[in-house]
């Protein structure tokens, strides 16, 4: 199977699930666990070419300029980490099939569940460590939503919320890692840095980059400080949480220190930073995990303690560490998800989680019971199963280290007393609720065997257990190898799956800690039996859960604060301030470092001078009549636009000049329909004292020297630019637009081919502006008072002006004074129509375009609103702007990655050549589809805001009738 199939294929399954009926639990769950199963075999058909450190690269081109390109890569780490995301996905499909409640919206959760693998492997098989953060942010987002899937339960969405903060966070971090890791290796490509370790580390931006890392690893695999964030997220379905919190995302981080360990570790700031993180979370989660009461909540912090143990041994700066760091991945991954499968049983069939309320479920779940014992001596490390395996190499690895003396001695302390807390909690966890009295009587469910299938992911994974206890060399030997080259970068040092090594320090410690568990749990039992709190306290001190929500309270209140100071409810002091700050940035920015070009000056114009004396004469007149006369500065600022028109025909611009007037009209006419409902402004009556004519003279003086400075260091600043040569590489656009982009109009090229991405990007603000604009329109209510009809309408008879009020009544309002007007907009709109087809054809090799095309046509319809009535055009017009707007997206999306999918980069475009009857050959380039997205987006943009405008003359009729 391709890899980009692979990657792609549950992106196309959540999209279906998406759209399947709330109650389609089958169809979902089937096709959801199909998906899985398909790309799980795919993968696997994958492993004789990554077995002997083979790799398997898929490179599409998409911004090569940039270091862009969309690169998927398959080496024996990702292949490995796609095998757990797909497997272990496929038996959580089959579990969430069973465990959710029939009420719950399951395509919905199956949906957000593809999606979230979609991203997992988009992390794990990313060749560009730029598409690698893209992924990465995709994968907070979708747990987001799946760890707030129950949105009803306030837990959930604080846990969400919890999540996506410490993680996006993170995210940020890792983004600007990745950036100075690609700068320092030159390159984007993983493969180029993988191959770039002696530069990276000698570079004086290894440090930082470093940190930014970790913490963009510490936070999404919830390592100390950042730990608190995963026992908050229990709030999520069981599903989610075996899924997610076992399997796949807090293993990201872990991920990503494999990944890259072979870059950056091997210098003393590693082992340090990465060591200590990986210690203190080992031992932290492992004490919490002793006091918990919750059963999700001991998984999840005996999880955080497990993560931390990876993490130290990744950071030991030893080969054979890292091996064993993989080793415990896999084995956790297994135990993990089926303990946390067996809690959900548990829940599920008890009704609660609280191990206060549990005992003697053996009795009445024997079958549940067994496979959550074993895997709960797996977490323990009891031997004849994964996690002894693992764990002998982690107490090898601290044992056999050369460090310093506090190091060396201190270090398999540490171990061994996280060892003997592993055993601890997974005695409390599994004396405490399978033996003692049965507590059914305490449980809100008297408490049974689940559903056969609900069982079988945990037999799987208990299965794996054992088989890879028992048998490692066979069961786990060649993809432990395989997976382990790709982490130390080449040959992988000699280890021993074998269960017997003889009487070694690591099988002592192994036995101290499995005797000292059992004391350590027996201990704290005690205490509990005589109501000692032990640990609460300390534990209280460490809550990064409260020291989280503190920390947003704080910013919460900062965030109020500066928006009293900075924000007041006059607009004009806040464009006031924008304007300062403006102009104080552009001087320093410019100081010393402007003036005068060598470029010789051409003969002054009088006729130019003389227009632009009309334009500032026109400008000025639309500032001093803007406060009483807005009708007035409206037309006189049109005219100050018409003279930018002139300005730009007269420098040989025509496009800008085009595309500039019919902007000028389309604003004009929404300024128009918007000064509709601002009420009147009147002159204030009465005697102005001194000290108020005193405040108003400094105040116009102010604006005055403000406007002359802004309007003074632009004209310098044109100046500057205008009397220098223009860059060499400027020629670039004119002289590769005919035979680069297939046309001649180089304007229009550039905007649809050789920066048709900025294109795109400022097609999809605007469209956000306008559903921006539409959205807070819908809330809008004109005040009473601009409710008055002009007195044209007033002059009208009384039967007329009735029907002219009243929409109910009205069955065309293009009548009475109108009715001239009416009947030639009429006519203008079939007009504009060809108009704007001509502009949009001829564009690629003559001024006009798409852009031009959709305001042309957004005139026509303009007009037939501002003198037919909005209820006049909308019972004729069936105008959908939202449409519009989504079909343009498609169309510039589509356009751009057709190339793509075709093996060439973004955007590139392709001429066709077409015979076509009586009209002859024709050439089509996929630019033009291009230009037609620009034209539906455009249009739907400027429809979707008048139409918001139009809609306020019907919403104020309602309310004056219901009034």
């Amino acid at each position: 199977m391709p890899l980009l199939a692979l990657l792609v294929i549950p992106w196309i399954s959540g999209a279906i699930a998406a759209l399947l009926p709330t109650r389609a639990r089958n169809r979902a769950a089937g096709l959801a666990g199909l998906t899985a199963l398909v790309g799980l075999v795919g993968v696997a058909l994958h492993f004789p070419g990554v077995q002997g450190g083979g790799l398997r690269v898929e490179h599409f081109s998409w911004v090569p300029s940039l270091g862009l390109d969309f690169v998927l890569r398959l080496d024996g780490l990702s292949w490995t980490f796609c095998v757990l995301v797909l497997g272990i996905g496929a038996l959580v499909m089959l579990y969430a099939r069973y465990y959710l409640s029939p009420s719950d919206p399951v395509p919905r959760f199956f949906a957000f569940l593809l999606a979230f693998m979609g991203a997992m492997l988009g992390v794990v098989l990313s060749g560009n460590l730029l598409q690698m953060a893209f992924f990465w942010e995709l994968t907070s987002l979708f747990s987001f939503l799946l760890i707030g899937y129950w949105n009803q339960r306030k837990d959930a969405q604080r846990g969400a919320r919890m999540a996506l903060t410490v993680t996006g966070m993170g995210g940020l971090c890792l983004l600007a890692g990745l950036l100075v890791l690609g700068q320092m290796a030159g390159s984007y490509e993983l493969e180029t840095v993988l191959g770039s370790a002696q530069r990276v580390k000698a570079h004086p931006l290894y440090p930082v980059a470093l940190c930014l890392l970790l913490l963009g690893a510490f936070t999404k695999s919830a390592q100390f400080p950042f730990h608190f964030w995963l026992p908050n997220a229990m709030a999520a379905p069981t599903p989610v949480s075996a899924y997610l919190h076992s399997a796949t995302m807090v293993k990201l981080g872990v991920f990503l220190l494999a990944r890259l360990w072979p870059v950056l570790s091997g210098t003393e700031t590693w082992f340090w930073l990465t060591g200590s993180a990986g210690l203190v979370t080992l031992l932290l989660g492992a004490w919490a995990a002793l006091f918990q009461r919750d059963l999700k909540g001991l998984l999840a912090y005996s999880t955080i303690s497990h993560l931390g143990l990876v993490v130290l041994l990744l950071g030991l700066n030893s080969p054979l560490a890292a091996v064993a760091a993989v080793f415990h991945l896999m084995n956790h991954a297994a135990f993990k998800a089926s303990l946390f499968m067996a809690v959900g049983i548990i829940d599920h069939e008890t009704g609660t989680r609280d191990i206060r309320r549990l005992s003697g479920l053996f009795r009445l779940m024997p079958i549940t019971g067994t496979l959550a014992l074993v895997a709960t001596a797996a977490m323990a490390g009891v031997p004849l199963l994964n996690g002894f395996l693992s764990k002998e190499m982690f107490f090898a690895e601290t044992v056999f280290i050369d460090a310093i003396p506090a190091v060396q001695w201190g270090l398999p302390v540490a171990a061994t007393l996280a060892g003997m807390g592993s055993v601890a909690y997974s005695l409390r966890f599994a004396v405490r609720v399978f033996f003692g009295p049965v507590s059914a009587l305490n449980t809100p469910r008297v408490p049974e065997e689940p559903p056969k299938w609900l069982r079988v992911p945990v037999e799987v994974l208990v299965l794996m257990c054992l088989v890879v206890g028992v048998a490692p060399a066979v069961s786990i030997g060649p993809i432990l190898e395989a997976a382990s080259r790709s982490v130390v970068g080449g040959q992988v040092p000699p280890y021993s799956l074998k269960l017997w090594h003889g009487f070694t320090p690591p099988l002592f410690m192994s036995a101290l800690a499995l005797g000292g568990g059992a004391v350590l749990y027996l201990l704290i039992q005690g205490l509990e039996a005589r109501r000692v709190r032990l640990g609460g306290r300390f534990m209280a001190r460490l809550d990064g859960a409260r020291l989280f929500t503190s920390l947003l309270a704080w910013l919460t209140a900062l965030s109020r604060w500066l928006r009293r100071w900075l924000l007041t409810t006059g607009l004009q002091r806040q464009l006031l301030a924008m304007v300062l700050v403006t102009l104080l940035v552009g001087v320093v920015a410019l100081w010393g470092g402007i003036g005068k070009g060598d470029r010789p000056l051409v003969p002054l114009s009088p006729v130019f001078v003389a227009l632009w004396v009309t334009g500032g004469v026109a400008a000025l007149g639309a500032a001093w009549q803007a406060k009483f006369h807005r009708l007035a500065a409206l037309m006189l600022l049109g005219t100050a636009g018409a003279v930018c028109c002139v300005t730009f025909i007269w420098f040989s611009a025509p496009d800008l000049a085009l595309t500039q007037l019919t902007v000028e009209v389309v604003t004009t006419l929404l300024i128009l329909l918007g000064l509709r409902w601002l009420p009147p402004r009147e002159p204030a009556r009465g005697v102005y004292d001194a000290h108020t004519r005193r405040v108003a003279r400094v105040r116009r003086a102010r604006d005055f020297i403000i406007a002359v400075s802004a309007g003074g260091a632009m004209a310098i600043l044109a100046y500057a630019v205008m009397t220098r040569e223009l860059p060499e590489r400027t020629s670039f656009f004119l002289e590769n637009a005919l035979s680069g982009g297939g046309g001649r109009n180089v304007v229009n090229v550039m905007l649809v081919d050789f920066r048709g991405f900025d294109t795109f990007g400022e097609g999809v603000v605007l469209s956000l502006v306008a559903l921006t604009v539409y959205a807070l329109l819908r809330r809008f209510r004109p005040a009473h008072e601009v409710m008055a009809l002009p007195p044209q309408q007033q002059a009208l008879p009384e039967d007329l002006r009735t029907d002219l009020v009243n929409p109910r009544l009205a069955q065309d309002t293009a009548v009475g004074y109108l009715m001239v007007p009416a009947v030639l907009v009429r006519l203008l709109l079939p007009v504009s129509g060809v108009v704007a087809t001509f502009f949009f054809l001829r564009g690629h090799n003559a001024p006009g375009g798409g852009f031009v095309a959709g305001l042309v046509m957004s005139v026509g319809f303009l007009l037939q609103y501002i003198v037919s009535g909005t209820e006049w055009v909308e019972q004729r017009l069936n105008l959908a702007p939202r449409v519009l707007i989504g079909a343009g997206l498609l169309l510039v999306l589509g356009t751009a990655a057709g190339s793509f999918v075709a093996g060439y980069p973004l955007l590139t475009s392709h001429t066709f050549h077409l015979s076509v009857p009586v009209l002859g050959e024709l050439h089509i380039g996929s630019a033009m589809f291009f230009d037609l997205g620009v034209f539906c987006l455009v249009l739907g943009s400027t429809l979707l805001i008048l139409v918001a405008l139009a809609h306020q003359s019907i919403r104020a009729h309602r309310a004056s009738g219901d009034d």
